[in-house]
């Protein structure tokens, strides 16, 4: 404890000042050196000046050669014993593997030894072994020889630098031999009997800093995802259910109009489920299925309307005739078209599966709509600073009569604009579902260019019309990463740091529950 210190402190001091810790004390520990001084400075008995320094420390090989010799004169040493010549192969015998291996590549490069009719013969009648007068000079002076020298033996591995901390000790302006306990509280015994009249208090530090209070922090990812939320809720939205991450290929590409052949299907894209491997063909929703849209739970001038019977099997067959042959003013894609491929099982790549499906039933009663989504999605991708295998998506969708793709781009205007993102640029893409499609860059005033945000569109033809929605009703698509404004909102260069095992809790608790944004 610091109190086991005081004293030897005090007694040193008294016999002479200023005093160095490493030679009054060289076997104590600093820590407790230093406890015992902030104890006794803090009442000015005495004052410290602290002394770091580097020192050589020799390693275990480093002290067997200031003993015993270099490797290169042990090697030099068997040669001028063999009067007749050494063979190179008799070396490790004599002298052992590690000194023969370092020691005879040293002596030829010092010419302490040469080499004749594959006999070793030394070159010299005497040899100054410096390297063992290096090592102990410092192992008995514990000086520095030139900084080169150091250098050459830490890459050597024969010595290390260790930091030493040193203490110089002063008697302060209320120094006394000896250290007089403090109380450090009031009680109701010093109150009864009047001790607390004479007694010495230990005066209160006011800068001491609190202990931590442990507490729960929420993650960065979860405060800007509640951040988007609102933004849905405030600009309309209905919030989609998103608790299947395994869907059928059916839901997840057929239905979008993505060709079976597409490479985002390929093994390397896609993490496709092994058992079991398919699912059944599309049917009726169970009663209580928290994808169906509630008659109760729509706006007061649709629930007097009728649902129309959603037909799968329909639906089934004209997915499939849109992709095989054509339909609906398209001539698709012209392939043969796998029953088989559309019911394999997959880790959903995107979120925009649960908006087909919601499309789908919204087709029972076709009226204008918004959805949006917020949760995992996975792709067997290789996984770097900004890409990982599982990640969060951002999905938006608006279907109405008479949509344009003007009122797309003045949306996400404002969609972003809400996000603290004003300046944006829209540059044309290929979706196999959405046409027109854009890319969204914004404008990044940290890292001062421009950033990709999300990608969007108008969802085709050939997805809606086989779901069974009016000729005249258009959908607004859009998607982005949760990942990448976050990153962009706390300073995070590398994804890994900021979803999965890596993840620094540390910098989970120190962020602000509460950021203010600039308007």
């Amino acid at each position: 404890m610091a109190s086991d210190m005081t004293v030897p402190i005090l007694d040193a001091l008294s016999s002479g000042s200023p005093i160095l810790s490493t030679e009054a004390f060289p076997s104590i520990p600093s820590l407790l050196i230093k406890a015992a001084l902030d104890r006794l400075a803090s009442r000015q008995i005495v004052q410290y000046d602290t002394i770091d320094e580097e020192v050589v420390i020799l390693t275990e090989e480093g002290e067997d050669i200031a003993a015993n010799g270099s490797h290169e004169a042990k090697v030099f040493e068997a040669v001028v014993k063999a009067v007749e010549g050494l063979k190179l192969s008799e070396l490790p015998t004599l002298v052992g593997k590690e000194t023969a291996k370092v020691g005879q590549g040293n002596a030829f490069r010092r010419g302490w030894i040469k080499k004749e009719k594959d006999l070793l013969r030394p070159n010299t009648d005497s040899i100054h072994d410096e390297t063992r007068e290096q090592l102990k000079q410092i192992q008995q002076t514990k000086t520095y020889p030139a900084p080169g020298v150091v250098a050459d033996l830490k890459k050597r591995k024969l010595v290390v630098l260790q930091k030493v901390i040193s203490f110089q000790i002063f008697k302060g302006p209320k120094f006394a031999k000896e250290f007089v306990k403090e109380e450090t509280d009031l009680t109701a015994e010093m109150l009864a009997n009047g001790t607390w009249k004479t007694a010495n208090f230990k005066a209160y530090n006011f800068k001491a800093q609190g202990a931590p209070t442990p507490s729960g922090a929420l993650h960065p990812l979860n405060k800007v995802r509640q951040e988007f939320r609102n933004i849905f809720f405030e600009m309309g939205f209905e919030e989609m259910p998103t608790n299947r991450f395994v869907e059928t290929g059916f839901w997840n590409f057929d239905a979008l109009f993505v060709p079976q052949q597409h490479p985002a299907r390929d093994l390397q894209d896609t993490f496709y489920i092994a058992d079991p491997a398919k699912a059944d063909p599309p049917r009726e929703d169970p009663p209580n299925d928290p994808h169906v849209i509630k008659a109760a739970s729509r706006p007061a001038s649709t629930k007097e309307i009728p649902d129309k019977p959603l037909d799968y099997k329909q639906y089934w067959e004209n997915v499939r005739q849109v992709h095989e042959s054509g339909k609906y003013g398209s001539i698709g894609y012209r392939y043969p078209w796998s029953a088989d491929e559309s019911l394999r099982l997959v880790l959903r790549t995107h979120t925009t599966s649960v908006s087909t499906y919601m499309l789908h039933k919204l087709a029972a009663n076709p009226r204008p709509a918004r959805y949006f989504s917020i949760d995992r999605v996975f792709r067997n991708e290789a996984i770097d600073a900004t890409h990982l295998a599982e990640f969060h998506q951002v999905e938006g969708v608006i279907a109405d009569f008479g949509l344009a793709l003007g009122g797309l781009i003045g949306f996400m205007e404002v969609f972003f604009s809400k996000m603290g993102i004003k300046r944006l640029r829209f540059k044309p893409a290929y979706n196999p579902y959405t046409e027109p499609s854009m890319e969204i860059f914004g404008y990044h005033d940290g890292l001062r260019k421009w950033v990709e945000i999300g990608n969007s569109g108008m969802f085709r033809p050939e997805m809606l019309e086989p779901m069974g929605l009016p000729k005249d009703m258009r959908v607004y698509g859009w998607g982005l990463s949760l990942e990448r404004p976050t990153m962009i909102k706390y300073g995070v260069s590398n994804i890994r740091e900021l979803l999965g095992h890596k993840v620094d809790l540390n910098f989970i608790e120190t962020n602000p529950a509460v950021r203010l944004e600039k308007d």
